[in-house]
């Protein structure tokens, strides 16, 4: 009896038992199918995002596929230019579900660059897609999104960033939207930049971003000073060819292109051709040397006069009424004496000199932003006079600083270069002087400094030389009296030259530390002398007061005169 009283009640409890795990089943089946219906909703809401708002025909899509381009460094590594991810804003105004007057002014308030009017307008049009920023910050997309407009569209994409914002701005130039290059070294590399069989290793510049600052800076400082309407800087390896810097003024911060002076794009130093006035002397005389126009030094010329040809006078600024020798022709920078050698020379032998030195073409370097050289069409008494003091023939910067490191490191004639060249890859230059004249022009070069003109652009102890160049700027047919380009080309050290500096203010107006004055010795060789004092020990050349070049001969050769002009 006890038994079967316990049966019953173990088939009861089984029974509740089976019921309970039934009703737990039911409601976790309902749980399941819930959470799979929220799935399927949040699915379905991607899909149309996906498909409607942020489709195929989706500019941000296509733009997040761009290629990343390598980045550029200076030659010591420091980046340049790089490509990072950055957040863009979009919309697509035919998707919209807010109303356009109630969206505007939202927009307006958050991304201010349009007006709400424009913005009303633009969301009207129901174009399929259009960008509203590039660039955005973090922020600046989370108060967007937040708006809750599903017609807005969001992307993580690739962006060419400068973080050394305007720092050789000309020298790298920037991209499109898409990513190519438009100008600078980004658009003579742009096949480089962006191939993946590179393996994206950066490409190193032969630029120098210390050099570079301190040129930009002295450059700069002394176009505001002096209120020039623009101003050229250069630091060149007299043995490569490689530019350690390269400043054009004005200029542009590539990461804000929208923002800048269509003016300021222009490279001055490549682009534009200038008549560089007395820098031409020294080529001029060292063309003569080597013709055998000039067999030595200590003969003198007639600049007791003006030197008429025709209705013109060629005359000197300061005229020293006498007798000069070549020594006291480059010292004090004669016009007569440099024409008068340049007629002993002979225009087709001017005209060879000039090309040989790659005058007639544009300059070569990899930028494509160059300017072509006017030269003279014909190459009559008064051309071949005034051509060889830097009249009546305008050049490039870079060409005039080509051609100084020629003079300077025994007579080779090296392609500029952007590009950091590797240790034993040196390009063959062209012989275009002797060894035997480069050597006397270094010393020539250097009585420049120590006896002449170009006493402003010395440095104690790093032994510099170099020639001051005036020239008038051409105005109405002529010259104006008022308006000049003053140009400053050293090479340093001397005794064994490393680099060429050239400095150039475009239209400079004299002030209190250049004495009023506008010629180069006051204005452009003091930025040299500026540069050089601060980059020399950067590139390893340290000042010795106690070492010089041994120009004695030279200096018995000048009788002693105030030299005011070049």
């Amino acid at each position: 009896m006890t038994a079967t009283v316990a049966r019953v009640d173990r088939t009861r409890l089984a029974e509740g038992k089976e019921q309970t795990l039934a009703i737990a089943h039911q409601r976790l089946m309902v749980l399941m199918l819930l959470f799979s219906a929220v799935a399927l909703v949040i699915a379905l809401r991607l899909l149309w995002l996906t498909v409607f708002v942020g489709g195929p025909d989706s500019r941000l899509a296509v733009s997040g596929s761009m290629p990343v381009r390598a980045d550029i460094v200076d030659r010591n590594g420091e980046v340049l230019a790089r490509t990072m991810d950055a957040w863009s804003i979009g919309i697509h105004p035919n998707r919209l579900l807010n109303k356009p007057e109630d969206l505007a002014p939202k927009l307006a308030a958050l991304m201010p660059e349009r007006t709400e009017a424009q913005y009303l307008e633009l969301l009207r049009a129901r174009l399929s897609f259009t960008y509203l920023r590039r660039r955005a910050m973090p922020e600046l997309v989370a108060k967007v999104n937040a708006l809750g407009e599903p017609a807005m569209a969001f992307s993580r994409e690739p962006e060419r960033l400068y973080p050394q914002l305007s720092l050789a701005a000309h020298v790298l130039g920037y991209t499109d939207m898409d990513g190519h290059g438009v100008m600078g070294m980004e658009r003579a590399l742009d096949k480089q930049l962006s191939d993946p069989a590179t393996g994206r290793r950066p490409i190193a510049l032969s630029i120098d971003k210390r050099v570079q600052a301190a040129m930009e800076s002295e450059l700069t400082s002394a176009m505001v000073s002096q209120q020039a309407i623009g101003a050229t800087g250069l630091v060149m390896d007299v043995q490569t060819g490689e530019l350690l810097a390269m400043v054009s003024l004005p200029m542009f911060n590539p990461n804000k292109i929208d923002q800048a002076d269509p003016q300021a794009f222009r490279n001055n130093v490549t682009q534009s051709v200038y008549e560089l006035g007395s820098t031409f002397k020294p080529i001029t005389i060292a063309g003569a040397m080597d013709a055998g126009v000039v067999t030595s030094l200590s003969k003198r010329y007639d600049a007791t006069v003006p030197l008429e040809i025709g209705r013109f006078k060629i005359k000197d600024d300061h005229p020293l009424n006498r007798w000069l020798n070549v020594p006291e022709t480059l010292a004090y920078s004669s016009n007569i004496v440099t024409a008068r050698i340049a007629q002993d020379m002979g225009p087709k032998r001017m005209e060879t000199l000039f090309r040989r030195m790659g005058f007639y073409d544009p300059p070569k370097i990899e930028l494509r932003e160059k300017g072509r050289p006017l030269v003279p069409a014909a190459w009559a008494r008064t051309t071949t006079m005034t051509t060889a003091y830097g009249h009546g023939i305008a050049v490039t910067p870079l060409q005039l600083a080509a051609a100084y490191a020629a003079l300077v490191n025994g007579g080779m004639l090296h392609p500029p270069t952007l590009l950091k060249i590797a240790p034993g890859r040196l390009p063959p230059g062209q012989r275009v002087f002797s060894e035997q004249t480069s050597e006397t022009m270094r010393k020539l070069l250097r009585l420049i400094v120590t006896d002449g003109t170009g006493r402003k652009a010395d440095v104690d102890g790093l032994r510099v030389g170099g020639k001051t160049g005036t020239a008038e700027k051409p105005h109405g047919g002529g010259y104006s009296r008022h308006v000049n380009v003053s140009t400053f080309a050293a090479a340093f050290p001397m005794d064994a030259p490393r680099y060429v500096v050239v400095a150039m203010l475009d239209s400079p107006k004299g002030n209190a530390e250049s004495s009023g004055l506008t010629t180069a010795a006051y204005t452009a060789a003091p930025v040299v002398s500026k540069v050089i004092s601060r980059t020399g020990p950067m590139l390893g050349v340290f000042p010795d007061p106690g070492r010089d070049m041994a120009i004695d001969e030279l200096r018995t050769l000048i009788l002693k005169e105030k030299a005011k002009k070049a």
